[in-house]
């Protein structure tokens, strides 16, 4: 399955031997008898350092173009389409979104030979932060703001985007459990749907360890994310996946990318997710220097609320909601990596390091001074 002379980001920001092998020439070829935008010489010029799909750029005679191929296992064309539906509404509203584009039969993504392929034109912009990872905090209270700001403009132009909840749980961020009266109920009922996350939970005192890092911070939440209005929503607003305009005093967001974790939840939880991805240096919560960026955290909420107000009571949700905003994508990974690349110290990781990990820091002196910082935000 691997190819150990590609390397991409592995969960502790090393370079590890890519999951997925890299995208071939004769990859392009097929897909040049399906995509106009294809015809000709297509050289590989970039393969993507991400480690959960396998993606490059290539040249064409009308300009770079951005390919994506993902398992069949984890996205079908029917569930990408989901995702190419969101974007394209974003796209009709204003939204500075990659464009998706189509084959020749009006497809916006294709199967073949047990993968899935999707195509984009290359967004506008500088990609400043390509090679950093998520959850790599912003040290730029500017494009922390403009990030704030970007945030609430999407939320506006997706408030009528009326689209089921995704087909899947693999690699995409929900809220179910978190809205849920009794997550643990909810995530027992489900496990025979998804039995490669069941097998791993199987070897682990989940029940116990979820009632100890989960269920207090839940608990805090006492049904009040149920009144939170339902609305698709990036779910990895990273500034990685954002492109710029040159820096100085105007700087400003170009381009929006990758909606690959996007799924109805609501605006609190995308807004938490921001903060949680730029706001907390989670890759060295070990090391001497302070892991939150306190700053970054009350910036991204100042510029969303330039564009969008929040009550004090829904900054207060927000702040409560943020130690586990990450539990549904967390449980997602952790079946990813047991069901799909057969890892199990990634599934280790994702269960122990992100799950439990994420929800235990908050109770630390750093967490609560972050969440006191957002409270007194209100």
């Amino acid at each position: 399955m691997n190819d150990d002379n590609h390397l991409v980001q592995g969960l502790n920001n090393d370079a590890v031997a890519a999951d997925w092998p890299p995208l071939t020439a004769a990859e392009i070829t097929w897909l040049g008898g399906r995509y106009r935008q294809l015809d000709g010489p297509c050289p590989l010029l970039w393969h993507s350092p991400r480690p959960l799909s396998a993606a490059a750029i290539v040249g064409t005679a009308t300009g770079p173009v951005f390919i994506k191929r993902h398992h069949g296992s984890v996205r079908s064309a029917a569930v990408l389409g989901e995702e190419h539906r969101f974007i394209a509404h974003l796209a009709a509203r204003g939204i500075p979104v990659v464009q998706v584009l189509h084959a020749a039969n009006g497809d916006s993504a294709v199967e073949h030979d047990g993968w899935t392929y999707e195509l984009h034109s290359l967004g506008r912009g500088q990609d400043l932060y390509r090679d950093a990872p998520s959850w790599t905090p912003l040290a730029d209270l500017g494009q922390a703001r403009q990030a704030g700001r970007m945030l609430a403009r999407l939320h506006q132009a997706a408030a009528d985007h009326h689209a089921p909840q995704r087909s899947t749980h693999l690699l995409v961020a929900r809220d179910d459990l978190i809205r849920a009266d009794d997550p643990l109920a909810l995530l027992r009922a489900g496990l025979a749907q998804r039995p490669g996350l069941a097998a791993y939970l199987a070897g682990q005192d989940w029940e116990r360890d979820l009632q100890r890092a989960v269920l207090p911070w839940h608990a805090r939440l006492a049904g009040r994310l149920q009144d939170e209005p339902r609305l698709w929503t990036h779910n990895d607003w990273h500034v990685s996946n954002l492109l710029w305009s040159p820096a100085g005093a105007g700087q400003t967001i170009e381009t929006v990318l990758d909606f690959g974790l996007a799924a109805p939840t609501s605006a609190l939880f995308d807004l938490a997710t921001a903060i949680e991805r730029n706001a907390i240096a989670w890759l060295e919560v070990d090391a001497a220097a302070p892991a939150a960026r306190v700053d970054i955290a009350l910036a991204l909420l100042e510029g969303y609320r330039q564009v969008l107000p929040l009550s004090a009571a829904r900054v207060r949700l927000l702040a409560d909601l943020l130690p586990i905003v990450h539990l549904d994508f967390a449980l997602s990974e952790v079946e990813y990596f047991q069901a799909i690349t057969g890892s199990p110290a990634n599934a280790d990781v994702a269960y122990h390091t992100f799950l439990l990990g994420h929800a235990r820091w908050f109770n630390g002196a750093q967490g609560q001074a972050l969440l006191a910082a957002l409270q007194a935000a209100a």
